[in-house]
């Protein structure tokens, strides 16, 4: 159960799950509160059932009616709910259909800032599910400190991304892309949000720029295109900052560009980040939870202060000024997220844990 289906990193991990979990062993059924969004399209065309509640708001609670119709007419075994609302609804919802809250699992995957009374929901309802799931020690010690969780009833289930498919995708032309052929390019991918940090990311480019001839380029989309684009004009980036929309080869974007940088104010374990390590890119990143679960600054990366655009510029000139040095924390970085972080080991580990689910 998952709030939405939208293209995002949460929809993403349920869809690396969903479709990798052994089909002789599992009968997989997805339901978004909202509509089935590009990933249930995806999740469908591999074959698995979506269903949706088609919420028109977050306090639409005729979809808390249709989830408790699907949920009554086909039970499930184990409902695993992934965002805050799905979360809320399954712990609501669940029990009056029948499910017992021993078998509801609970997944959060931002240690979130935005909206504290979010925390306090979760405080108040943390009993009425298993436990609570969080993608990384950051967002796990954030639920206890902050939700006020009891440790008892946290758990920590990595991310996982798959490895072998962005280290073997192939380097795309610049010259088919609309990039420049000289000059570092530098890449972000993800949703356009408030939280991914873009004041302090074209604040940062643009002292960048004054010192190198370089581009940056923005993949994805999200409500807050408008905002990135009055910032671009505003710092007279428009011919250094390219937009390109939401992509379906990434893979290859990744693998053609020099740099990966990511200056989000808060994550928990993010998708965009784990796909650029498995590219082999070079990253700066800002030292927020999460991404300070994947990056060890000098090693498999560099880390900045988030907000500090001065900070952020300097590991950028730190990395297209060596770049021998660079290609070594790119090495170092896909190495470490396939020893530790490559998709087999997520399907194994959440496998393993729904048999361990007592009936």
């Amino acid at each position: 159960l998952i709030t939405d289906l939208e293209v995002g990193g949460v929809p993403l991990h349920l869809y690396r799950l969903a479709i990798g979990l052994p089909r002789d062993r599992f009968a997989i059924r997805v339901i978004s509160l909202a509509d089935p969004g590009p990933v249930g399209r995806m999740l469908r065309e591999a074959g698995l059932t979506v269903e949706t509640c088609n919420a028109g708001s977050a306090w639409d609670v005729r979809a808390l009616w249709r989830l408790w119709r699907l949920l009554r007419s086909d039970r499930p075994d184990i409902l695993h709910a992934l965002l805050f609302h799905a979360n809320m609804a399954a712990r609501l919802v669940g029990p009056a259909a029948g499910i017992p809250p021993g078998r509801i699992l609970c997944e959060i995957q931002t240690a979130e800032v935005e909206r504290p009374w979010h925390l306090r929901l979760d405080n108040l309802t943390c009993r009425w599910c298993r436990c609570e799931i969080g993608n990384s020690p950051s967002v796990v010690e954030h639920l206890h400190r902050k939700a006020h969780i009891p440790r008892s009833r946290l758990r920590c289930e990595w991310g996982a991304v798959d490895v072998a498919a962005f280290a073997a995708a192939e380097p795309l032309a610049r010259s088919d892309l609309g990039w420049p052929p000289e000059g570092p390019v530098l890449i972000w991918t993800g949703r356009l949000d408030p939280v991914k940090g873009f004041e302090e990311m074209l604040e940062a480019f643009a002292l960048v720029v004054e010192r190198v001839p370089a581009t940056l380029v923005l993949v994805g989309e999200g409500a807050y295109r408008p905002t990135v684009e009055r910032l671009i004009r505003d710092r007279r980036l428009d011919k250094q900052v390219l937009l390109m929309g939401r992509r379906q080869d990434v893979a290859g974007l990744l693998r053609s560009a020099d740099l990966f940088l990511f200056c989000s104010r808060t994550e928990g374990l993010p998708n965009a980040l784990l796909e650029a390590m498995a590219a082999g890119l070079p990253i700066v990143a800002t030292d927020v939870p999460g991404c300070r679960d994947l990056i060890q600054d000098g090693l498999t990366g560099y880390v900045a202060v988030s907000g500090s655009a001065s900070g952020i510029a300097t590991k950028i000139l730190a990395v297209l000024d060596q770049p021998s040095a660079a290609r070594r924390l790119g090495t170092a970085a896909r190495k470490w997220v396939r020893s530790h972080l490559d998709i087999a080991r997520l399907v194994d580990r959440w496998s393993g844990y729904y048999d361990d689910i007592p009936g």
